[in-house]
């Protein structure tokens, strides 16, 4: 208020009291609700304000933290794709290093099998010492019973095996010295033939093969007819009558008729008789070498085939032919058994013990 208007109520004439009225009871309770309507308004219109700045600080937050998170897993992407280039730089040195890892591990195996065979056969025990040993020795005499043709060097190594094996004394070598004893027995039971007697009579068929008479040959020689017995000396008869006999005999020997089975015989020049009987020289020297050379097969089938020969150019009902085809039967017969018996039932118990 102004100081005039203070001035002119001091100044005018007091006025008498009214009586108080009371003060209408509506427009109050108007008042408070408005207040309080107010005070609601305004109170969520601030919760209002405060939640949306939460949310709004909340939403940057959630940005921030997206965008920090995009970041990081941009960064985490990069990381990822350096670590993959990474791994599959060391997948690859890795099969670089186990193939070489391999190979050495199959130079190991392989030193490590040579070197186990090398400790097997250094550590060998004493009976299988004894069965190799045996199992040499054994295989020396039999070659030297076929280069020598005698059986005493088979003989005189079963001795000795049997003879170490009764000194060992081990049961699981007991089949071995039975294996000895049924061959030791074998061989002094078995019949081998006498080589220098076959040696001399395949020579001495050589030397006959010349007084052999061919199927094919003529001549007055090689007639068989029986002599005429004669009644009376030559002397006794008359001039016409030897001429007679002279003319007969002269006749007789122009024609002669006999058989011959083989064809090649009968074609046979008379002058290749020369060289056919010096083939049949030489099929037999070449039984006599391959004899000498303990080739047993070879000295029967050379004999064979002078055989063949001897039945096939020669003349099979003289005296002679017949001789030495029985010698060449002969022969082939006891080439037959100029092998020695083998050692084989105790070089299987052998080996049999060293398979074991």
């Amino acid at each position: 208020m102004s100081a005039e208007t203070v001035r002119d109520t001091e100044s005018a004439p007091p006025v008498p009291a009214l009586e108080p009225r009371p003060a209408p009871v509506v427009p109050a309770a108007r008042s408070r609700s408005a207040q309080l309507v107010g005070w609601v308004l305004g109170t969520a219109t601030v919760l209002a304000l405060g939640s949306s700045v939460m949310l709004w600080q909340k939403l940057s937050t959630i940005q921030e933290q997206l965008a920090r998170q995009s970041a990081d897993a941009g960064s985490n992407a990069v990381e990822a794709r350096t670590l993959a280039r990474q791994a599959q730089d060391l997948a690859r040195d890795v099969a670089a290093r186990q193939a070489a890892t391999d190979a050495r591990i199959s130079e190991v195996a392989l030193q490590r099998t040579q070197l186990e065979d090398l400790m097997q056969s250094l550590s060998r025990s004493r009976d299988e010492n004894l069965v190799v040993d045996i199992d040499a020795s054994l295989r020396l005499a039999q070659q030297q019973a076929q280069l020598t043709m005698s059986a005493e060097p088979l003989l005189g190594a079963l001795r000795a095996a049997d003879q170490r094996l009764a000194r060992a004394a081990e049961p699981r070598l007991a089949r071995i010295r039975t294996a000895v004893t049924r061959d030791m027995e074998r061989i002094r039971t078995a019949a081998v033939a006498d080589v220098p007697g076959l040696l001399l009579r395949i020579d001495e068929m050589a030397r006959q093969v010349d007084d052999l008479p061919l199927a094919n040959a003529v001549g007055p020689g090689t007639t068989r007819a029986a002599p005429r017995p004669e009644t009376a000396p030559a002397r006794a008869l008359p001039w016409w009558q030897q001429w007679l006999e002279g003319v007969r005999d002269e006749a007789r020997a122009l024609v002669r008729v006999s058989r011959v089975d083989q064809p090649e015989a009968a074609l046979l020049a008379p002058e290749q008789g020369f060289f056919l009987r010096e083939n049949l020289k030489l099929r037999l020297m070449n039984a006599r070498l391959a004899l000498l050379a303990r080739q047993t097969d070879a000295a029967r089938a050379d004999v064979a085939s002078a055989a063949v020969a001897l039945n096939r150019y020669f003349d099979p009902a003289a005296r002679r032919t017949q001789a030495m085809a029985s010698a060449m039967q002969q022969v082939q017969t006891q080439l037959r058994v100029v092998e020695l018996p083998r050692v084989d039932e105790t070089l299987a118990a052998l080996a049999t013990v060293a398979g074991r």
